[in-house]
């Protein structure tokens, strides 16, 4: 029963970070905000999943599950460098943003 439960909660979990992200990609404004909803939200909820299939898998099946572990490892290692990536390739290209950017503070 409290298996069940934990599995629940992952799943739940995962689920609202990936809506979450998701959201954040289609309503944000400009290219940089809207990268920020995939490479962080939707991250944390496949990692949720992730946690949830491990559980599942190593509690009903015979010994501990690792497929789950190498696909979070891969996927927490290749996000965050895909959105530098990308971000730094549109920052080359002078992508236009609508966010305010603060002054830089100077010392005087």
């Amino acid at each position: 029963m409290f298996i069940e439960i934990l599995i629940s909660f992952f799943l739940l979990v995962g689920a609202g970070f990936a809506l979450i992200g998701s959201i954040g990609l289609a309503r944000l404004p400009d290219f940089f905000t809207r990268l920020h909803g995939p490479t962080k939200a939707t991250t944390l909820g496949i990692g949720g999943m992730l946690t949830a299939s491990l559980i599942y898998f190593s509690y009903y099946a015979e010994g501990l599950s690792l497929h789950e572990l190498l696909v979070a490892l891969f996927l927490f290692m290749t996000a965050p460098v895909s959105a530098h990536l990308i971000a730094k390739a549109a920052i080359h290209r002078k992508e236009p943003s609508r966010t305010k950017v603060p002054a830089r503070f100077e010392p005087q």
